[in-house]
């Protein structure tokens, strides 16, 4: 059985920063997916309250040649942009 590939597409992946979101994001980028990681961003309680796992996240996909970007913003409230 071949390997589904995802060269050319776009993956935008919402709780990257660990766990299940995070598997998919390694597993997505690494069968040639761009990745785009969300996190609320450092101006929000829920950011400083925990340890921000995205810049790991992004590291390790681009350490192992993969295509990763992040938005920081509150993907559940329509019209927000980072």
């Amino acid at each position: 059985m071949t390997e589904m590939r995802y060269d050319g597409r776009v993956a935008i992946i919402t709780g990257a920063g660990r766990g299940l979101g995070r598997a998919y994001a390694e597993l997505l980028a690494s069968r040639g997916a761009t990745v785009v990681v969300n996190d609320l961003g450092p101006e929000s309680v829920e950011h400083r309250r925990r340890k921000p796992r995205i810049p790991a996240v992004i590291e390790t996909i681009r350490r192992g040649g993969g295509k990763a970007e992040v938005i920081y913003a509150d993907l559940s409230a329509e019209g927000q942009r980072s």
